[in-house]
């Protein structure tokens, strides 16, 4: 029976950047959709899972700026250099089909080859250990996105920061819905609107007691504020390699190793950019390769040095396979700074 069901979604495959497509209506995307402003073919020069690829790009699965719907589109509403966009992306035929609204639809649609893992190199992936090589192969379609935006990575990323991620994707949910605006073209109609995040100069004017509502401390806040602040400077850093951006990205207090690693892995498709710091992965990776549940960050990156060069990839690997240790201590206690 093996293969014969999809592999059922965890915590961890969640985690590992997974966006299932529901099963049902189409999440709220009206049904006669608005003619799209620009439209653009594409195909893949290999196997491609859309779920895969952008799913680490959504913060939750209410995030406002992203959505897959049921007829296999995957729906993606951010902020370019050229504007608000919205981007529909279809996979069929193996071809790829991108159509975009907006002032940000050009601009969208120029860098989808390279959202969808153009510029990733699958096969300079070589697994060292089974667990990583049955994931592969139970996952030939996936790629490592590069969006070309720091900015949009880098805020939801500090929003993550010493919370539980229940935590962190209310927050985004919160102030996108708030300060940001409806996603240009369909998706920004009907009963379930996706929204644009706030542009950096509307991040800097929230109000603090906006922030104390969305649960988010005057630590993390202040983080933002900093980042929006030279919000042109850190986009720059999309040109640069991605060792040099995460310095870049380093400068601004209150982001260091684990935050930078947490952008350019979907800013630049940044294969190495391993996540140090984490409070869960150093012991999936040492449980999945070694059965050290109590593994620290020394001793993950020690176990993955065969994957030099790719240990991101290793590491999403790993948690996409499922193979993780039993939870024997109780989950991390949420506080809603928002009630006191």
């Amino acid at each position: 029976m093996a293969g014969r069901f999809p592999q059922r979604p965890t915590r961890t495959t969640v985690r590992g950047g997974q966006a299932a497509v529901p099963a049902g209506a189409a999440a709220g995307i009206p049904r006669q959709a608005a003619a799209p402003a620009r439209v653009r073919r594409w195909v893949p020069d290999g196997p491609l899972d859309l779920g895969l690829t952008l799913g680490p790009l959504r913060r939750g699965p209410a995030d406002p700026t992203f959505r897959a719907t049921a007829d296999g589109s995957v729906w993606r509403a951010c902020r370019t250099p050229a504007g608000p966009g919205t981007l529909r992306v279809r996979a069929y035929g193996g071809e790829v089909l991108g159509e975009a609204w907006g002032p940000g639809a050009e601009w969208l649609l120029e860098r989808l080859p390279e959202l969808l893992g153009a510029a990733d190199d699958p096969d300079a992936f070589v697994p060292r250990h089974r667990v990583v090589a049955l994931a592969r192969h139970r996952r030939p379609g996936l790629r490592l996105t590069r969006t070309g935006l720091v900015l949009e990575s880098l805020i939801p990323s500090v929003l993550e920061q010493k919370v539980t991620t229940d935590e962190a994707y209310r927050a985004w949910r919160l102030l996108v819905r708030r300060f940001g605006e409806p996603a240009p073209g369909p998706a920004g109609v009907g009963e379930r609107p996706m929204w644009v995040m706030p542009a950096p100069r509307t991040w800097a004017l929230i109000p603090s007691w906006e922030w104390h509502r969305a649960g988010v401390d005057d630590k993390r806040a202040s983080t933002i504020l900093r980042a929006v602040r030279v919000a042109a400077r850190l986009e720059q850093a999309v040109g640069m390699p991605a060792a040099q951006a995460r310095a870049r990205l380093e400068v601004v207090p209150g982001v260091g190793p684990w935050t930078s690693a947490e952008v350019v892995q979907r800013s630049h498709g940044a294969a190495d950019a391993v996540t140090v710091g984490d409070l869960h992965l150093p012991g999936i990776v040492g449980w999945a390769l070694a059965g050290d549940r109590d593994a620290d960050d020394a001793e993950m990156l020690r176990l993955l040095e065969p994957y030099a060069g790719q240990r991101h990839r290793a590491a999403r690997l790993i948690l996409l396979s499922g193979h993780v240790p039993a939870r024997r201590t109780p989950k991390m206690r949420k506080v809603d700074i928002g009630l006191l």
